[in-house]
């Protein structure tokens, strides 16, 4: 293999994505799968699909599972880390709060595809997608510690959580009727959040003006 080459010749033409092989791949998979079906997307239907040979495919990904568990974790990963930044700063924490609800909902509304609709596939149950499962959690974790801090009793907070939390992802389910989730829809849903934690009318505007400029620093 020649110094500082990766992988197998590409089949045909440049990358799909111009941003080389492995992304390719996920956008072929994503395409696929969300299209096609996990079970009836095969590896050399991903690699033809990404403009690559199979064994290409196969020097970034072992196994069709792994390409699905890289797509999973990049609907949540990034999340995580705008949750890590919030957590450390200092506004008042529905204005986090808001601001972690809008990026979520952009995330699972970008790209051409509604991957955050794999979560409901019967194999993400299964040990191998473990990882994925896990940094979910995680996710959950820096939502319930958001909900506490805006005064939400210990013990409703994990509740709470997972009502603002199933907001933030009716998104997949708006995507697979169609409905294209905009900015303002975004921030439409974490508003809806707050008032689901039945905060106060004052401090959900507040949380709304503050939460806007902390995702303009953010960005």
């Amino acid at each position: 293999m020649t110094p500082g080459r990766t992988g197998r010749p590409r089949a045909s033409g440049s990358s799909p994505t111009g941003q080389g092989t492995r992304a390719d791949v996920l956008a072929a998979a994503a395409d696929l799968f969300c299209t096609r079906g996990y079970a009836s997307a095969s590896t050399h239907a991903i690699a033809e699909a990404a403009g690559i040979r199979q064994a290409s495919l196969y020097h970034h990904f072992a196994r069709k599972a792994d390409v699905l568990l890289a797509l999973l974790l990049d609907t949540v990963q990034p999340s995580l880390d705008v949750a890590a930044q919030l957590l450390a700063r200092d506004e008042e924490p529905a204005a986090r709060l808001w601001a972690l609800c809008v990026s979520d909902v952009r995330l699972l509304a970008s790209g051409p595809h509604n991957v955050g609709a794999l979560y409901l596939l019967p194999e993400v149950s299964d040990e191998q997608f473990a990882p994925f499962r896990e940094r979910r959690s995680e996710l959950e974790t820096a939502y319930r510690t958001l909900v506490a801090a805006c005064g939400i009793d210990a013990a409703q907070s994990w509740g709470g959580a997972q009502l603002v939390l199933a907001l933030v992802e009716n998104v997949i389910l708006q995507r697979k009727r169609g409905i294209a989730p905009t900015d303002a829809k975004a921030a439409e849903i974490a508003s809806a959040a707050l008032r689901v934690l039945d905060l106060d009318r004052a401090v959900r505007q507040r949380a709304a003006d503050t939460g806007a400029r902390i995702l303009s620093a953010l960005d």
